[in-house]
Protein backbone atom coordinates (compact mmCIF):
# COMPACT_ATOMS: atom_id res chain seq x y z
CA UNK A 1 0.00 0.00 0.00
CA UNK A 2 1.34 3.58 -0.88
CA UNK A 3 2.22 5.91 1.76
CA UNK A 4 2.18 9.68 2.51
CA UNK A 5 5.16 11.14 2.57
CA UNK A 6 5.58 13.66 5.90
CA UNK A 7 5.17 16.66 4.00
CA UNK A 8 1.95 15.82 1.86
CA UNK A 9 0.28 15.01 4.92
CA UNK A 10 1.04 18.26 6.58
CA UNK A 11 0.51 20.08 4.03
CA UNK A 12 -3.09 18.37 2.44
CA UNK A 13 -4.48 17.43 6.06
CA UNK A 14 -5.85 20.55 8.10
CA UNK A 15 -6.63 18.17 10.99
CA UNK A 16 -4.23 16.45 11.53
CA UNK A 17 -1.72 19.65 10.98
CA UNK A 18 -3.75 21.15 14.00
CA UNK A 19 -3.16 18.08 16.25
CA UNK A 20 0.57 17.83 15.18
CA UNK A 21 0.88 21.27 16.10
CA UNK A 22 -1.00 21.03 19.82
CA UNK A 23 1.09 18.10 20.57
CA UNK A 24 4.43 19.46 19.62
CA UNK A 25 3.74 22.51 22.23
CA UNK A 26 2.27 19.98 25.15
CA UNK A 27 4.79 17.44 24.59
CA UNK A 28 7.70 20.16 25.14
CA UNK A 29 5.91 21.36 28.13
CA UNK A 30 5.72 17.69 29.29
CA UNK A 31 9.07 17.36 29.78
CA UNK A 32 9.69 20.88 31.16
CA UNK A 33 7.25 18.91 34.04
CA UNK A 34 9.28 15.89 33.81
CA UNK A 35 12.92 16.76 34.53
CA UNK A 36 11.77 19.60 37.13
CA UNK A 37 9.53 17.23 39.02
CA UNK A 38 12.64 14.74 38.83
CA UNK A 39 14.87 17.60 40.41
CA UNK A 40 12.43 18.65 42.72
CA UNK A 41 11.91 15.08 44.19
CA UNK A 42 15.24 14.06 44.47
CA UNK A 43 15.97 17.62 46.27
CA UNK A 44 13.59 17.51 49.19
CA UNK A 45 14.26 13.49 49.62
CA UNK A 46 18.06 14.54 49.76
CA UNK A 47 18.28 11.62 46.17
CA UNK A 48 16.18 8.58 48.32
CA UNK A 49 15.89 6.03 45.27
CA UNK A 50 12.30 5.23 46.54
CA UNK A 51 11.30 8.77 46.55
CA UNK A 52 11.69 8.80 42.80
CA UNK A 53 10.72 5.70 42.54
CA UNK A 54 7.28 6.69 43.76
CA UNK A 55 7.06 9.88 41.56
CA UNK A 56 7.61 7.43 38.77
CA UNK A 57 5.24 4.55 39.64
CA UNK A 58 2.41 7.57 40.38
CA UNK A 59 2.92 8.63 36.88
CA UNK A 60 1.86 5.24 35.60
CA UNK A 61 -0.47 3.16 37.60
CA UNK A 62 -3.02 5.64 37.30
CA UNK A 63 -2.65 4.95 33.56
CA UNK A 64 -2.84 1.66 34.10
CA UNK A 65 -5.29 1.08 35.89
CA UNK A 66 -7.54 3.83 34.17
CA UNK A 67 -7.16 3.23 30.48
CA UNK A 68 -9.19 0.63 29.34
CA UNK A 69 -11.82 2.88 30.62
CA UNK A 70 -10.43 5.57 29.59
CA UNK A 71 -10.96 3.77 26.19
CA UNK A 72 -14.07 2.60 26.46
CA UNK A 73 -15.64 6.42 27.31
CA UNK A 74 -14.01 7.78 23.90
CA UNK A 75 -15.25 4.89 21.70
CA UNK A 76 -19.05 6.09 22.90
CA UNK A 77 -18.62 9.75 23.13
CA UNK A 78 -17.16 13.08 21.73
CA UNK A 79 -13.09 11.77 21.52
CA UNK A 80 -12.89 15.67 20.33
CA UNK A 81 -14.55 17.13 24.11
CA UNK A 82 -12.34 14.34 25.84
CA UNK A 83 -8.89 15.79 24.57
CA UNK A 84 -10.43 19.57 25.16
CA UNK A 85 -11.34 18.30 28.86
CA UNK A 86 -8.14 16.78 29.96
CA UNK A 87 -6.30 19.47 28.28
CA UNK A 88 -7.78 22.33 30.30
CA UNK A 89 -7.59 20.02 33.66
CA UNK A 90 -4.54 19.27 33.49
CA UNK A 91 -3.28 22.77 32.83
CA UNK A 92 -4.82 23.28 36.60
CA UNK A 93 -3.22 20.28 37.51
CA UNK A 94 0.27 21.11 36.28
CA UNK A 95 0.21 24.66 38.51
CA UNK A 96 -0.19 22.40 41.93
CA UNK A 97 3.88 21.36 41.35
CA UNK A 98 4.15 25.35 42.67
CA UNK A 99 2.72 24.45 46.29
CA UNK A 100 6.18 22.25 47.11
CA UNK A 101 8.41 23.51 49.38
CA UNK A 102 10.01 20.90 51.33
CA UNK A 103 9.98 17.15 51.80
CA UNK A 104 6.30 17.38 54.15
CA UNK A 105 4.95 18.06 50.66
CA UNK A 106 5.83 15.33 48.45
CA UNK A 107 2.48 14.18 48.82
CA UNK A 108 1.31 16.95 46.80
CA UNK A 109 4.07 16.51 44.07
CA UNK A 110 2.56 12.46 44.26
CA UNK A 111 -0.73 13.35 43.71
CA UNK A 112 -0.58 16.08 41.11
CA UNK A 113 1.69 13.31 39.16
CA UNK A 114 -1.55 10.98 39.74
CA UNK A 115 -4.22 12.95 38.78
CA UNK A 116 -2.38 14.73 35.85
CA UNK A 117 -1.70 10.26 34.28
CA UNK A 118 -5.16 9.56 34.79
CA UNK A 119 -6.40 12.73 33.02
CA UNK A 120 -3.54 11.76 30.19
CA UNK A 121 -4.98 7.65 29.86
CA UNK A 122 -8.33 9.79 28.39
CA UNK A 123 -6.82 12.34 26.47
CA UNK A 124 -4.21 9.67 24.69
CA UNK A 125 -7.09 7.15 24.47
CA UNK A 126 -9.06 9.85 22.63
CA UNK A 127 -6.58 11.01 20.34
CA UNK A 128 -4.91 7.03 19.74
CA UNK A 129 -8.53 6.19 18.33
CA UNK A 130 -8.86 9.23 16.47
CA UNK A 131 -5.42 9.08 14.52
CA UNK A 132 -6.51 6.48 11.69
CA UNK A 133 -9.66 8.72 10.88
CA UNK A 134 -7.64 11.81 10.69
CA UNK A 135 -4.64 10.64 8.60
CA UNK A 136 -6.82 8.50 6.28
CA UNK A 137 -4.72 4.46 5.82
CA UNK A 138 -2.96 6.15 3.44
CA UNK A 139 -1.43 8.41 6.02
CA UNK A 140 -1.18 6.65 8.98
CA UNK A 141 2.04 5.06 8.68
CA UNK A 142 3.17 8.83 8.28
CA UNK A 143 0.83 10.04 10.92
CA UNK A 144 2.15 8.00 13.44
CA UNK A 145 5.95 8.41 12.54
CA UNK A 146 5.58 12.23 12.64
CA UNK A 147 3.65 12.24 15.62
CA UNK A 148 5.74 9.86 17.81
CA UNK A 149 9.50 11.51 16.17
CA UNK A 150 8.33 15.35 17.00
CA UNK A 151 7.47 13.44 20.67
CA UNK A 152 10.76 12.28 21.19
CA UNK A 153 12.38 15.34 19.45
CA UNK A 154 11.01 17.40 22.38
CA UNK A 155 11.39 14.97 24.39
CA UNK A 156 15.52 15.96 23.85
CA UNK A 157 14.71 19.50 23.72
CA UNK A 158 12.65 19.35 25.84
CA UNK A 159 14.80 17.59 28.83
CA UNK A 160 17.65 19.89 28.15
CA UNK A 161 15.98 23.09 28.07
CA UNK A 162 14.28 21.58 31.13
CA UNK A 163 16.76 21.19 33.02
CA UNK A 164 18.61 24.40 31.82
CA UNK A 165 15.49 26.31 33.02
CA UNK A 166 15.23 24.82 36.18
CA UNK A 167 18.91 25.79 37.13
CA UNK A 168 18.70 29.02 35.75
CA UNK A 169 15.09 30.13 37.06
CA UNK A 170 13.90 27.23 38.94
CA UNK A 171 11.71 24.59 39.19
CA UNK A 172 8.08 26.98 39.29
CA UNK A 173 9.11 28.07 35.67
CA UNK A 174 9.06 24.66 34.51
CA UNK A 175 5.46 24.47 35.88
CA UNK A 176 4.14 27.37 34.66
CA UNK A 177 5.54 26.98 31.39
CA UNK A 178 3.59 23.38 31.12
CA UNK A 179 0.58 24.67 32.02
CA UNK A 180 0.51 27.31 29.35
CA UNK A 181 1.16 24.72 26.95
CA UNK A 182 -1.56 22.36 27.67
CA UNK A 183 -3.91 25.55 27.00
CA UNK A 184 -2.47 25.42 23.57
CA UNK A 185 -3.37 22.20 22.72
CA UNK A 186 -6.48 22.48 24.01
CA UNK A 187 -7.17 25.59 21.27
CA UNK A 188 -5.49 23.05 18.80
CA UNK A 189 -7.85 20.69 19.31
CA UNK A 190 -11.08 22.89 19.23
CA UNK A 191 -10.21 23.69 15.70
CA UNK A 192 -10.45 20.31 14.47
CA UNK A 193 -14.20 19.69 13.61
CA UNK A 194 -15.67 16.88 15.49
CA UNK A 195 -16.60 14.56 12.41
CA UNK A 196 -13.04 14.40 11.38
CA UNK A 197 -12.02 12.70 14.49
CA UNK A 198 -14.69 9.41 14.03
CA UNK A 199 -15.66 6.63 11.47
CA UNK A 200 -18.40 8.80 9.51
CA UNK A 201 -21.71 6.68 9.91
CA UNK A 202 -25.27 7.73 7.97
CA UNK A 203 -28.43 8.87 10.02
CA UNK A 204 -29.62 5.44 10.33
CA UNK A 205 -26.52 3.53 11.98
CA UNK A 206 -26.25 7.05 14.27
CA UNK A 207 -29.83 6.75 15.63
CA UNK A 208 -29.31 2.77 16.12
CA UNK A 209 -26.04 3.22 18.11
CA UNK A 210 -28.39 5.96 19.83
CA UNK A 211 -31.07 3.76 20.77
CA UNK A 212 -28.57 1.03 22.09
CA UNK A 213 -26.90 3.72 24.41
CA UNK A 214 -30.13 4.42 25.89
CA UNK A 215 -31.13 0.35 26.69
CA UNK A 216 -28.28 -0.48 27.91
CA UNK A 217 -26.85 2.51 29.74
CA UNK A 218 -26.31 0.56 32.79
CA UNK A 219 -24.29 -1.40 31.89
CA UNK A 220 -22.61 0.44 29.47
CA UNK A 221 -18.45 0.57 30.50
CA UNK A 222 -18.43 -2.92 31.89
CA UNK A 223 -20.01 -4.49 28.37
CA UNK A 224 -17.80 -2.49 26.21
CA UNK A 225 -14.67 -3.60 28.22
CA UNK A 226 -15.44 -7.17 27.98
CA UNK A 227 -16.37 -6.18 24.10
CA UNK A 228 -12.50 -5.15 23.73
CA UNK A 229 -11.17 -8.15 25.62
CA UNK A 230 -13.28 -10.37 23.79
CA UNK A 231 -11.69 -8.83 20.22
CA UNK A 232 -8.09 -9.38 21.51
CA UNK A 233 -9.00 -12.86 22.63
CA UNK A 234 -10.76 -13.84 19.32
CA UNK A 235 -7.45 -12.78 17.11
CA UNK A 236 -3.60 -14.07 17.91
CA UNK A 237 -1.80 -11.32 16.45
CA UNK A 238 -3.58 -8.67 18.30
CA UNK A 239 -2.51 -10.66 21.19
CA UNK A 240 0.72 -11.39 20.02
CA UNK A 241 1.70 -7.21 19.52
CA UNK A 242 0.22 -6.89 23.36
CA UNK A 243 2.70 -9.87 24.67
CA UNK A 244 5.13 -8.13 22.72
CA UNK A 245 4.88 -4.73 24.49
CA UNK A 246 3.96 -6.32 28.19
CA UNK A 247 7.12 -7.88 27.82
CA UNK A 248 9.57 -5.58 26.76
CA UNK A 249 8.59 -3.52 29.86
CA UNK A 250 9.30 -5.88 32.10
CA UNK A 251 12.95 -4.72 31.55
CA UNK A 252 12.00 -1.36 29.60
CA UNK A 253 10.10 -0.37 33.14
CA UNK A 254 13.44 0.74 34.60
CA UNK A 255 14.35 3.08 31.79
CA UNK A 256 13.10 6.20 33.71
CA UNK A 257 14.77 5.16 37.00
CA UNK A 258 17.85 3.83 35.35
CA UNK A 259 18.96 7.42 33.85
CA UNK A 260 17.75 9.15 37.14
CA UNK A 261 20.60 7.35 39.11
CA UNK A 262 22.79 7.12 36.22
CA UNK A 263 23.08 10.74 35.44
CA UNK A 264 21.96 12.41 38.67
CA UNK A 265 24.37 10.43 41.12
CA UNK A 266 26.45 7.94 39.51
CA UNK A 267 28.27 10.11 36.86
CA UNK A 268 27.50 13.47 39.08
CA UNK A 269 29.96 11.89 41.42
CA UNK A 270 32.40 11.45 38.76
CA UNK A 271 33.00 14.54 37.40
CA UNK A 272 30.08 14.37 34.97
CA UNK A 273 27.68 17.04 34.68
CA UNK A 274 25.53 17.64 37.84
CA UNK A 275 22.37 16.60 39.03
CA UNK A 276 19.89 17.66 36.58
CA UNK A 277 22.34 18.42 33.83
CA UNK A 278 23.15 14.72 34.09
CA UNK A 279 19.94 13.29 33.72
CA UNK A 280 18.84 15.83 30.98
CA UNK A 281 21.83 14.52 29.23
CA UNK A 282 20.92 11.23 28.90
CA UNK A 283 17.10 12.10 28.23
CA UNK A 284 18.01 14.05 25.48
CA UNK A 285 20.41 11.33 23.46
CA UNK A 286 16.99 9.00 23.79
CA UNK A 287 15.06 11.78 22.82
CA UNK A 288 17.47 12.22 19.71
CA UNK A 289 17.91 8.38 19.18
CA UNK A 290 14.13 8.18 18.95
CA UNK A 291 13.55 11.33 16.55
CA UNK A 292 15.82 10.35 14.35
CA UNK A 293 14.39 6.05 14.16
CA UNK A 294 10.94 7.48 14.15
CA UNK A 295 11.80 10.31 11.30
CA UNK A 296 12.97 6.98 8.92
CA UNK A 297 10.07 4.94 10.07
CA UNK A 298 7.97 5.68 7.47
CA UNK A 299 10.17 4.39 4.90
CA UNK A 300 11.90 1.70 6.32
CA UNK A 301 8.19 0.43 7.05
CA UNK A 302 6.84 1.06 3.69
CA UNK A 303 10.05 -0.61 2.13
CA UNK A 304 10.01 -3.78 4.89
CA UNK A 305 6.34 -4.03 3.68
CA UNK A 306 6.64 -4.36 0.12
CA UNK A 307 8.84 -6.96 1.00
CA UNK A 308 7.20 -9.30 3.50
CA UNK A 309 9.54 -8.53 6.12
CA UNK A 310 7.45 -7.27 8.90
CA UNK A 311 7.31 -9.68 10.93
CA UNK A 312 10.99 -10.47 11.20
CA UNK A 313 11.69 -6.63 11.38
CA UNK A 314 9.86 -6.50 14.31
CA UNK A 315 11.31 -8.94 16.13
CA UNK A 316 14.86 -8.39 15.29
CA UNK A 317 14.87 -4.65 16.17
CA UNK A 318 13.12 -5.64 19.53
CA UNK A 319 16.10 -7.69 20.18
CA UNK A 320 18.96 -5.63 18.73
CA UNK A 321 17.71 -2.54 20.46
CA UNK A 322 18.29 -4.12 24.10
CA UNK A 323 21.32 -5.80 23.55
CA UNK A 324 22.89 -2.30 22.89
CA UNK A 325 21.10 -1.04 25.91
CA UNK A 326 22.74 -3.74 27.57
CA UNK A 327 26.02 -2.31 26.28
CA UNK A 328 25.99 0.96 27.80
CA UNK A 329 25.22 -0.75 31.38
CA UNK A 330 29.15 -1.45 30.59
CA UNK A 331 30.00 2.36 30.02
CA UNK A 332 32.88 4.05 31.79
CA UNK A 333 31.20 7.70 31.53
CA UNK A 334 27.80 8.96 31.23
CA UNK A 335 29.04 10.39 27.31
CA UNK A 336 29.12 6.58 26.02
CA UNK A 337 26.60 5.54 28.10
CA UNK A 338 24.64 8.09 26.28
CA UNK A 339 25.39 6.94 22.75
CA UNK A 340 24.23 2.91 23.24
CA UNK A 341 20.94 5.17 24.31
CA UNK A 342 21.30 6.87 21.76
CA UNK A 343 21.44 4.22 19.42
CA UNK A 344 19.10 1.85 20.84
CA UNK A 345 16.49 4.40 20.28
CA UNK A 346 16.74 4.66 17.14
CA UNK A 347 16.43 0.99 16.64
CA UNK A 348 13.69 0.53 18.91
CA UNK A 349 11.67 3.68 17.44
CA UNK A 350 11.69 2.16 13.63
CA UNK A 351 10.23 -0.89 15.27
CA UNK A 352 7.84 0.70 17.37
CA UNK A 353 6.69 2.80 14.42
CA UNK A 354 5.99 0.11 11.78
CA UNK A 355 4.14 -2.27 15.30
CA UNK A 356 1.94 0.72 16.33
CA UNK A 357 0.79 1.29 12.86
CA UNK A 358 0.03 -2.55 12.31
CA UNK A 359 -2.07 -2.80 15.21
CA UNK A 360 -3.86 0.13 14.08
CA UNK A 361 -4.56 -0.78 10.82
CA UNK A 362 -6.01 -4.11 12.36
CA UNK A 363 -8.34 -2.74 15.04
CA UNK A 364 -11.57 -2.00 13.64
CA UNK A 365 -12.45 2.33 14.40
CA UNK A 366 -15.71 0.76 17.07
CA UNK A 367 -13.02 -1.05 19.06
CA UNK A 368 -9.96 0.73 18.53
CA UNK A 369 -9.96 2.61 21.44
CA UNK A 370 -10.65 0.19 24.45
CA UNK A 371 -8.13 -2.29 22.41
CA UNK A 372 -5.20 0.14 22.42
CA UNK A 373 -5.63 1.18 25.90
CA UNK A 374 -6.19 -1.97 26.91
CA UNK A 375 -2.54 -2.75 25.42
CA UNK A 376 -0.94 0.57 27.10
CA UNK A 377 -2.77 -0.04 30.30
CA UNK A 378 -1.35 -3.59 30.48
CA UNK A 379 2.16 -2.29 29.49
CA UNK A 380 2.29 0.56 31.82
CA UNK A 381 1.14 -1.81 35.00
CA UNK A 382 4.09 -3.98 34.17
CA UNK A 383 6.26 -0.87 33.84
CA UNK A 384 5.06 0.36 37.60
CA UNK A 385 5.91 -2.99 38.74
CA UNK A 386 9.39 -3.07 36.82
CA UNK A 387 10.50 0.29 38.23
CA UNK A 388 9.18 -0.60 42.12
CA UNK A 389 11.30 -3.99 41.54
CA UNK A 390 14.36 -1.94 40.28
CA UNK A 391 14.72 0.64 43.12
CA UNK A 392 14.27 -2.63 45.38
CA UNK A 393 17.34 -3.87 43.20
CA UNK A 394 19.47 -0.78 43.95
CA UNK A 395 20.09 -1.68 47.17
CA UNK A 396 22.08 -4.94 46.22
CA UNK A 397 23.10 -3.87 42.76
CA UNK A 398 24.73 -0.74 40.95
CA UNK A 399 22.93 1.24 37.98
CA UNK A 400 24.87 -0.04 35.88
CA UNK A 401 24.34 -3.73 36.72
CA UNK A 402 20.55 -2.50 36.21
CA UNK A 403 21.18 -1.00 32.99
CA UNK A 404 22.50 -4.62 31.74
CA UNK A 405 19.49 -6.73 33.60
CA UNK A 406 16.91 -3.82 32.21
CA UNK A 407 18.40 -4.00 28.21
CA UNK A 408 18.65 -8.21 28.12
CA UNK A 409 14.97 -8.24 29.62
CA UNK A 410 14.02 -5.94 27.08
CA UNK A 411 15.43 -7.75 23.66
CA UNK A 412 13.70 -11.26 25.16
CA UNK A 413 10.31 -10.60 23.24
CA UNK A 414 12.15 -10.31 20.19
CA UNK A 415 13.45 -13.67 20.13
CA UNK A 416 9.97 -15.15 21.50
CA UNK A 417 7.95 -13.44 18.98
CA UNK A 418 10.50 -14.80 16.04
CA UNK A 419 10.29 -18.27 17.34
CA UNK A 420 6.26 -17.93 17.18
CA UNK A 421 6.59 -16.99 13.61
CA UNK A 422 9.38 -19.37 13.12
CA UNK A 423 6.77 -22.45 14.39
CA UNK A 424 4.04 -21.21 12.33
CA UNK A 425 1.90 -20.23 15.78
CA UNK A 426 1.59 -16.85 14.29
CA UNK A 427 1.26 -15.06 10.72
CA UNK A 428 1.35 -12.53 9.36
CA UNK A 429 -1.65 -10.85 7.57
CA UNK A 430 -1.18 -10.91 3.46
CA UNK A 431 -1.82 -7.73 3.36
CA UNK A 432 1.04 -6.29 5.40
CA UNK A 433 3.37 -8.06 3.91
CA UNK A 434 2.22 -7.51 -0.06
CA UNK A 435 1.01 -4.10 -1.12
CA UNK A 436 -1.03 -5.20 -4.06
CA UNK A 437 -3.17 -7.57 -2.00
CA UNK A 438 -6.76 -6.73 -1.59
CA UNK A 439 -7.96 -4.61 1.33
CA UNK A 440 -10.72 -7.49 2.94
CA UNK A 441 -11.21 -7.30 6.48
CA UNK A 442 -10.82 -11.12 6.80
CA UNK A 443 -7.50 -10.58 5.18
CA UNK A 444 -6.13 -7.55 7.88
CA UNK A 445 -7.75 -9.58 10.60
CA UNK A 446 -6.07 -13.18 9.76
CA UNK A 447 -4.01 -15.69 11.97
CA UNK A 448 -3.80 -18.19 13.41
Amino acid sequence: MATMTYMQLLRGNRSFRRLWAGQVVSELGNWFNFIAALGLVRSVSASAPEATAIMLVARLIPFALFAPIAGAFVDRWSRRTVMIASDAARAVVALGFLLVGGVQDLWLAYTCSVVATLLAAFFEAAKNAAMPNITGDQGLLAGNALMFSSRFLLMSLGAALGGWASARFGYQSAFIINAVSFLVSAYSIWLIPEEKMREEKSVDEDAAMLEKRRGKERVSFWTDLQEGWKYIARYPLVMAIMGLNILWATGGGACNLIYDRLGGVVFAGQGGPEGDAGVAALYAAVGAGAFLGMLVARRVGAHIELHGATAKFIGWMMFVHGVVFAVGGLMPTLWTTALMFFISRIIVAMEFAVQETLMMRLLPDKLRGRVLTTDRAAEILVTSISTAFAAWSLHAITPQTLTIVSGLLSASPGLIWLALFAAGKLRMPAQFERADQPEEEEVLLAST
